[in-house]
């Protein structure tokens, strides 16, 4: 990707000189202020989604499966009994004129719903001040472009990932994720990229930011719905490889030991794309580099997200 400089930029941060559409009007990036008393910020309940847009090849720039990315964050506001005081299609709207305001031809972008400060500092608010930001901004490959084309290293966390019944895992909210701050903390300080999560039965869960698959003996396993996030990559990683590379996918429970065994092991998601692992616990995994299946992934993805694949147009939104 590209870097795209936003219009207005003046220094070297990600975010300033931007516009950002909140509560339905677009402000400058250093107007769009939040209460040091907002519910949200003292108590993490609100919801996000990260998406992507890609510039393509002929088309101009598209917004990858922005429709399941919205499904997904009404989908967590209900879970998490937040009101959207805004319909689907408002929320689309924004986001493509997000990325248009911008004028980005690439870039990440972050719809958050949050509470405001209008209901107090309860624990129990009766009503909820609910507040809606789309943010955007220029973010290559997550874990670095080395890692798309060698591979990470990755380490087994000493965090377990929540019980089922103690996060709502099917949604994406905010406040869950120091689970994932922590347990990335602890990779990164013990010289690796990423960290493994496991459930709390000890089975592989998921990374702290990723889904993750894991290929042996010709078929791919990777933990089932019922203890991860419903990724949108995943979602979409799982069709190609039926569809266009006429793989075998189980979602079943995978152990600790069978990462170290495996031929590949890769991760996906929104922000690392298709990024392969070669080493877990100090064990080489493979070759002990980007295998053959991570590296045709992401070639076939790429090809899709740019705008290669006619018949994935309908993963497309176009920014026009």
């Amino acid at each position: 990707m590209k870097v795209e400089k936003t219009a207005g930029k003046k220094s070297g941060s990600p975010f300033e000189g931007s516009k950002v559409w909140l509560d339905g009007k677009f402000v400058d990036y250093k107007d769009a202020n939040v209460s040091v008393n907002s519910h949200s910020l003292h108590y993490g309940l609100g919801a996000f989604e990260g998406i992507r847009c890609y510039e393509t090849k002929k088309k101009g720039s598209v917004v990858f499966r922005l429709d399941k990315h919205i499904d997904r964050l009404y989908n967590s506001c209900h879970i998490l009994q937040i009101p959207v005081p805004y319909e689907k299609k408002e929320i689309k709207d924004a986001i493509v004129e997000t990325v248009k305001i911008n004028k980005f031809k690439e870039c990440y972008i972050r719809p958050i719903v949050f509470i405001g400060d209008g209901g107090g500092l309860g624990i129990f608010l009766k009503n909820y001040d609910t507040r809606v930001a789309i943010s955007a901004w220029y973010w290559g490959a997550y874990l670095g472009e080395e890692a798309l084309k060698n591979g990470i290293r990755a380490k087994v966390s000493s965090y377990a990932r929540f019980h089922v019944n103690t996060f709502m895992g099917m949604s994406k909210a905010t406040g869950q994720y120091i689970n994932s701050i922590l347990a990335k903390k602890e990779a990164v300080n013990a010289g690796c990229d990423e960290a493994i999560m496991l459930d709390t039965s000890g089975f592989v869960c998921e990374a702290s930011g990723e889904n993750i698959f894991v290929y042996s003996d010709g078929y791919i396993k990777t933990p089932p719905l019922s203890s991860v996030l419903p990724g949108i990559t995943r979602n979409s990683i799982i069709e190609v490889m039926e569809k266009e590379m006429g793989l075998r996918i189980k979602e079943e429970r995978v152990t600790r030991d069978e990462l170290y065994i495996a031929d590949e092991v890769f991760l996906t998601g929104t922000a690392a794309e298709v990024t392969p692992v070669r080493e877990i616990d100090d064990r080489k995994i493979g070759i002990g580099k980007a295998g053959k299946i991570a590296l045709e992934l992401q070639k076939i993805f790429f090809d899709i997200v740019k705008g290669g694949n006619k018949k994935y147009e309908k993963w497309l939104t176009y920014v026009r």
